[in-house]
């Protein structure tokens, strides 16, 4: 086949985030390459997905970017130096240029296999120390003490990029692999630092997680780490990458779709744009079809069902026109909201899915504001919980996971009313979270902390059995 009518590096650049499928390019060998299915994609820049090569399966990066070649040599080099090092990594087919442009680097598809990040997440939820969690985060942990024992970091540390293959864990994603110090160990103090950074990854339960520890320093071979130093750097790291995951949930990316003009803002989940077109388009109309809560005053509230989803939609009303001034030049509470359940659910504390935001603007002014969220059926707890009675164990722990939650990660809600809170599927779930706030210092959190908790608690009567049990046992004011 002639090389006009294969696809070319340009023609990927162009098509952005929607390459139709499936496609070939030519190699500079003269093979041809059919790329079959995607698996990621940075767009105008790199696709990567299941292909196929005389016949047989390979994992292919497509480097499309017009300055690509950096990227597609580092990933050459961070795979070769793995392999060097013994670490397990998917072997290289081919590197190579593309006849039309750009650069191919292609190495064995592993099958089956699933990503640590696929495999944590059935078990995220467990308690700290759990076994099962251990049989996925101890493997990782190992290989990870392994590449600093060969003087090797992955920059791009993440649990997605170790993949299990018939009982093996492998290391993927060359590109992200530097030579600090080749053949020698790390020193301490640069190993902590790269190990911080997946841990920050964890809940914070697990910070410290002795076995966790133990099984780095026997991939490792070097002494145990300075504990305190290395929860002070998972600390810091934890505290960047929630500001820069807040960063992208208003800025169109790989996780959220934006659309902006002169007199309305979207955002959106990326993987639900299709499903909530309709709500995006109009969200008055989805609430009018749906099941209203709460009609008129400062928030209009309703559940709707799109296609096979229960959502509940919160329109955030403007009351007059002292208020819509008053509101014009701040962040909406829709924003605010959009925001702190993004927070929650980044710090593993349980809140509905937020899964799309909409403001009327004027330019720089805002104007109504709607949330679309996951709908809740759960129970609140005024109703659940019986003053006369201490809750069920289940429901307690839940109670008090919640609150401990919260309380390490400095945040009040600021209306800590019984009825925004939800027993649902074993957890106590927050909602409502216009007033939600994480506080930067002890101070300022102990003093929200102290006013949410006389809140909670005044949800029942003094001196009942159910206010006694919460008064001893959450979080002192």
């Amino acid at each position: 086949m002639a090389l006009a009518t294969l696809t070319v590096a340009r023609s990927l650049r162009a098509a952005g985030r929607y390459p139709a499928l499936p496609f070939r390019v030519a190699l500079a060998d003269g093979r041809q390459l059919s790329m079959l299915r995607l698996l990621r994609l940075l767009p105008g820049k790199r696709l990567v997905g299941e292909a196929e090569l005389e016949g047989g399966r390979v994992l292919a990066k497509l480097f499309v970017g017009r300055r690509c070649e950096k990227h597609w040599q580092q990933e050459r080099a961070g795979l070769e130096a793995l392999a060097l090092a013994g670490v397990p990594t998917p072997g290289l087919v081919a590197a190579m240029p593309m006849a039309g442009g750009g650069y191919a680097l292609l190495t064995t598809f592993l099958d089956p296999a699933e990503s640590a990040a696929e495999s944590w997440a059935r078990v995220a939820a467990h308690p700290s120390g759990d076994s099962q969690a251990l049989a996925i985060l101890g493997p990782a942990m190992a290989v990870l003490g392994r590449l600093h024992a060969a003087g090797l970091i992955q920059e791009d540390l993440h649990l997605g990029n170790f993949l299990f293959h018939e009982g093996q864990l492998f290391v993927i994603d060359g590109d992200s692999v530097r030579v600090i110090s080749r053949g020698q160990a790390l020193t301490q103090s640069r190993a902590s630092a790269n190990l911080a950074v997946l841990l920050a990854q964890l809940p914070t339960e697990w910070d410290g997680q002795a076995a966790l520890l133990s099984s780095y320093t026997a991939g490792s071979c070097r002494a145990p780490l300075d504990l305190p130093a290395l929860r002070e750097q998972i600390a810091r790291v934890r505290a960047w990458r929630l500001q820069d995951f807040l960063s992208k949930t208003v800025r169109d990316c790989t996780l959220f779709a934006v659309e902006r003009s002169a007199t309305r803002f979207s955002v959106v989940r990326r993987r639900e744009a299709e499903s909530l077109a309709s709500v995006l388009v109009s969200p008055d109309g989805a609430i009018s079809a749906g099941v209203a809560f709460k009609d008129g005053g400062t928030c209009t509230v309703a559940r709707a069902v799109i296609g096979d989803r229960v959502l509940l939609i919160k329109r955030y009303n403007l009351k007059s026109l002292s208020h819509a001034l008053g509101r014009a030049l701040r962040p909406s509470r829709a924003w605010h909201s959009w925001r702190e359940a993004h927070r929650l659910q980044f710090l593993g504390i349980p809140t509905p899915a937020p899964l799309a935001l909409i403001e009327e603007r004027l330019g720089p002014l805002r104007r109504r504001a709607w949330l679309v969220s996951e709908f809740c059926p759960g129970t609140n707890l005024l109703s659940h919980l019986s003053a006369d009675r201490e809750p069920s164990d289940e429901v307690g722990r839940a109670i008090l996971n919640l609150f401990e939650s919260m309380h390490r990660a400095r945040i009040s809600h600021g209306d800590m009313k019984a009825t925004n809170l939800l027993w649902h599927s074993g957890q106590v779930l927050l909602i409502d979270l216009d007033a939600v706030v994480q506080h930067r210092s002890l101070a300022a959190h102990a003093r929200a902390w102290q006013r949410d908790r006389a809140r909670l608690l005044r949800n029942w009567p003094a001196g009942s059995r159910l206010h006694r049990w919460l008064d001893d046992r959450l979080p002192a004011a």
